[in-house]
């Protein structure tokens, strides 16, 4: 099938893009199939095509790659599940864990080793049956791959028994494994090389048809896919930036587009803004210890240490005195809600994490611990003046306005934040010593668990407590994944300490940030599972499942 339609252009495309009011640099092209718009060119709701969706995802959803799990198809930072790979597990719109591949698996009491059994009926669309080694394959592969970006270091190696059965030796105790598990795509041991990734065999229930690179990716159902048959037959994903991809919508060339809340209020005919919930937190790390210091992020060893925000008091009143809401409703038009953690709705959130605005009582809790306001409003103790940095992702407009609502709402505090916007390359240098606005969020523990632990690679608020990372360790340790949610909660807030805001308050949350997609009316997205961080294929899970009214 050609790149583009007969009977739309190149210039064609550019001209729709100028119509709807965008400036870009790169428009996605649209591949599709049936019938013509009112304006000549192809829409994807005409008859004939209701098999067919087509997504505008941003342009950072390409996977460079290729889709190839041994690279980040399907995990890293951005998981989700892979499509054209099946997987040993999955999880449901709840969370919980399904079966995949493997049609039962469970955990030694030591939590050193894991079985499961492979089911004996799926087969690569090369037509070779799938087996428990090809799953030991994979597995032992990302582990050997510098480029990997599922985090398997915690495995040892995994061994095929026979044809149905894998055996996984562990190195320690870990039970989220099984969240990296659930976006591992199992790749085909006979037929995996350097070129997988544009060419992938896969037993999942899509199969790659088209990619044209920086454009777009097409998918087509997996005849022999061993589950139920795909509704959607076809899917489309172009790759736009975030105002091309709202004149897409306005000139009818995609069935569902990303979009901010910066463009909520936007209305195109035909179509209506979907709503989803996630976990896509965006919080402010705050240093706990006093500057001065240094700490290494691998092989870079950066300052340390915050002269203002190591003091207790501080970080407590800020968490007090934000006003969340205000920001949900200034900034994000009414799409998010309040956050007090990197994992307000997940099974291992605490609800101790949860603060009520109490401007007073923040003030308060300045005055008692000394820190006067002066004459400019500004408060100051021992000679500090109250007074510091805080960075955001300078092409992030959300984040911006974010980072100026909080900046205001902590002058009424006297504490006085300059916000400055810079790359990441720039904002690194000063993860450790500055507070940065990030945005985090999975549906896994691991990543309370990164920001938490004394260790981990995102204490960025250099926190340090032994018995919290005793929680930590003794929550992935335990064979049952239910048991861990407890001693999650209690690394989170135990009683008498803690990440909490009473506790050491080593972030302030402000808001789960609600991904927003304008879709054609008379499309029926299937129930979606809570977005993790990053508006791209995680829509996409379950589309398999989608259909037109």
């Amino acid at each position: 099938m050609s790149a583009l339609p007969t009977n739309m252009t190149r210039r064609r495309f550019a001209q729709l893009i100028a119509a709807g009011g965008a400036s870009v640099a790169c428009a996605g092209v649209l591949s599709a199939c049936g019938g013509n718009g009112a304006d000549g060119s192809p829409s994807a709701n005409d008859a004939g095509v209701k098999n067919q969706v087509i997504v505008a995802m941003n342009m950072n959803s390409e996977p460079a790659a290729g889709f190839d799990p041994f690279v980040s198809w399907g995990c890293g930072e951005h998981v989700h599940e892979p499509l054209i790979q099946s997987t040993l597990i999955t999880t449901d719109a709840n969370l919980e864990f399904v079966n995949d591949l493997a049609t039962e698996y469970y955990c030694a009491d030591d939590g050193m080793t894991w079985y499961f059994t492979i089911r004996d009926d799926a087969k690569f669309t090369d037509g070779e049956p799938l087996s428990a080694s090809d799953v030991a394959f994979t597995i032992n592969g990302i582990i050997e791959s510098e480029a990997a970006e599922a985090d398997l270091s915690m495995v040892e190696k995994a061994v095929a028994t026979d044809d149905t059965h894998v055996e996984i030796t562990m190195t320690k105790p870990y039970n989220a494994l099984l969240y990296t598990l659930a976006v591992v795509g199992i790749v085909p041991e006979h037929a995996h090389g350097e070129d997988y990734g544009a060419n992938p065999i896969g037993s999942g229930r899509y199969m790659l048809e088209q990619w044209d690179r920086g454009q777009q990716v097409i998918l087509k159902a997996n005849p022999d896919y061993y589950g139920e048959a795909p509704k959607m037959e076809r899917v489309v994903v172009v790759f736009m930036e975030e105002d091309a991809a709202l004149a897409a919508v306005r000139a009818g060339q995609v069935d569902i587009a990303y979009t901010s809340a910066t463009y909520s209020d936007q209305t195109s005919e035909g179509y209506e803004l979907f709503a989803c919930e996630t976990v896509d937190s965006r919080g402010i790390s705050l240093p706990s210890i006093a500057a001065g210091q240094t700490k290494a992020d691998g092989a870079n060893e950066y300052p340390a240490g915050n002269d203002v925000t190591c003091d207790l008091t501080v970080r407590r009143a800020i968490n007090y005195g934000v006003d969340r809401q205000a920001m949900i409703d200034n900034v994000l038009n009414g799409y998010g809600t309040p956050a007090y953690s990197v994992c307000d709705s997940s099974p291992w959130g605490s609800p101790d994490m949860k603060v009520e605005t109490d401007v007073e009582a923040a003030k308060k809790l300045l005055d008692e611990a000394g820190w006067a306001l002066g004459e400019d409003g500004i408060r100051s103790k021992d000679g500090v003046r109250a007074a510091f940095d805080m960075y955001y992702a300078s092409d992030d407009s959300v984040r911006q306005a974010l980072a100026a609502e909080f900046a205001d709402q902590m002058k009424e505090l006297g504490i006085e934040v300059s916000i400055k916007g810079a790359s990441w390359d720039d904002i690194y240098p000063h993860e450790f010593a500055t507070p940065i606005l990030w945005g985090w969020g999975s549906n896994a523990p691991t990543e309370l668990y990164e920001l938490t632990y004394s260790k981990g690679w995102g204490n960025y608020a250099c926190y340090d407590n032994a018995e919290i990372d005793s929680y930590l360790d003794e929550a992935l340790a335990v064979p049952y994944i239910e048991d861990s949610y407890e001693l999650f909660q209690k690394a989170q807030w135990d009683g008498t300490q803690g990440v909490a805001p009473q506790g050491a308050a080593t972030w302030v949350w402000l808001a789960n940030v609600d991904h927003l997609y304008f879709k054609r009316t008379g499309l029926e997205v299937a129930e979606q599972k809570p977005h993790p961080h990053g508006h791209g294929w995680s829509l996409v899970n379950n589309v398999d499942r989608w259909s037109w009214a």
